[in-house]
């Protein structure tokens, strides 16, 4: 039979009703012929309750136990959706990532999958089960630990399970009812997309957008899993949500079809840093080595042999990048003057397949930016976006105005 993966997330399974409804929507699925493997994250609230026991309990924990006990609230869930099936007359039963097996790499609480055998599922199917209920978030390590793939994990479960089994489409059901041009909080002009690019989803996804994992459109885009986002509290249809595809399928497009944002950026500052080879790999080696997630940056123009470095981060890294940074200078690997970081920013980016082939879209976005009197800190580009750097107090006036400016209400 052709196969089907949905994704329910935690709001879709938050209580018994809702694991019904979630149940309810599988049923319909399977009565058009489908077999199905269900991924269930942890009810709402869960995973932060567990984080805060284990973080309660012992600051400095064991990350194989801690990936022990937060993965316990996904097997609850796939528990209770694979009763709920079986009371709806649907044969189903619930699989722990360890089950399958989903094996991972040992990284715990960030680990990567590394191979989903389909022989004991594909076994099932053969003698009956309709629907394989499997816990996302978690697998096992090769040396027989259970793992976890890092907060949003569920979604990157869906897609490797998707990609796995050739499944003909993947679901991802949430509280929202798709991929949207902008936040819908922010500008009530906010229009939903029939359609998206998988390079355009990317980018929102790792500019801001929350609807979407990052890991999991890197992983549709590397085996062309077709993805549809949806709803689990409206009424279900054959063209709800947003599809997330192959540019190939998107007939045309706006030139940008997306504006994100993230309030949560820091931009620091290296002053009077000495210009010479390899000055780059001595500042971005240690903040590599510390975990810092470094985005924009902008190297000043050399004078006396002297300049300036600028680099965006997230906020909550602002701490570790200090203390890196410092660290390389008292072992003379760096020379600077000062450190400074500016916490009180935003990005905002301008994300559209487009781009490649119209010109003129950079100098609109500047523009728009220039008459709201908004002054721009640090510009980053690529093939489909501009990102820049903003005072964070501006951020939902620059979101509305680049709204307009593309006129994002409107269909191609």
């Amino acid at each position: 039979m052709p196969l089907l993966v949905m994704k329910f997330g935690g709001t879709s399974v938050a209580n018994i009703d809702r694991i019904r409804r979630a149940a309810k929507r599988v049923g319909v699925e399977v009565a058009k012929g489908y077999d199905v493997i269900v991924i269930v994250s942890a009810m709402a609230g869960r995973t932060n309750e567990l984080v805060g026991w284990v973080e309660e309990i012992s600051p400095l924990y064991d990350a194989r136990e801690y990936d022990a006990v937060v993965s316990s609230g996904e097997a609850v869930t796939a528990g209770l959706m694979a009763v709920t099936l079986q009371e709806m007359d649907v044969p189903a039963r619930s699989w722990q990532g360890w089950q399958v097996p989903l094996i991972t790499t040992s990284a715990h609480s960030a680990a990567r999958i590394e191979e989903i055998p389909t022989d004991n599922i594909n076994a099932k199917f053969g003698e009956g089960m309709r629907v394989a209920v499997v816990a996302g978030f978690q697998g096992v390590s090769p040396e027989g630990r259970i793992t976890t793939l890092g907060r949003g994990g569920s979604d990157t479960t869906a897609v490797a399970f998707a990609a796995a089994f050739g499944a003909e489409r993947c679901d991802i059901y949430t509280d929202v009812d798709g991929v949207y041009t902008t936040d819908p909080r922010i500008t009530d002009k906010a229009r939903k997309l029939d359609k998206i690019a998988f390079e355009e989803m990317l980018e929102l996804a790792s500019l801001g957008a929350k609807v979407l994992q990052t890991r999991s459109v890197e992983l549709a885009m590397r085996y062309n899993v077709r993805l549809r986002v949806l709803s689990s509290f409206e009424e279900q249809s054959d063209d709800a949500g947003t599809l997330v595809c192959a540019e190939e399928e998107i007939m045309e497009s706006n030139v940008v079809n997306g504006i994100a944002y993230s309030r949560d950026e820091a931009k620091m500052t290296l002053i009077s840093v000495a210009d010479r080879p390899g000055i780059a790999a001595a500042i971005f080696t240690p903040l590599s080595d510390a975990g810092v997630n470094v985005d924009m940056i902008v190297q000043n123009i050399s004078e006396e042999g002297r300049t300036d470095m600028t680099f965006s981060c997230p906020n909550n890294q602002v701490a570790r990048a200090e203390k890196a940074l410092l660290e390389a200078k008292e072992k003379g690997d760096i020379n600077f003057h000062d450190l400074v970081a500016d916490t009180n920013v935003a990005k905002i980016s301008a994300v559209g397949i487009g781009m490649r082939s119209q010109s003129g879209v950079a100098a609109r976005m500047f523009q728009t930016l220039r008459d709201e009197g908004i002054n721009i800190k640090v510009i980053s580009t690529s093939e489909i976006k501009i990102s820049v750097l903003i005072d964070r107090k501006y951020m939902e006036l620059a979101v509305q105005a680049l709204h307009d400016a593309f006129e994002l209400d409107k269909v191609a």
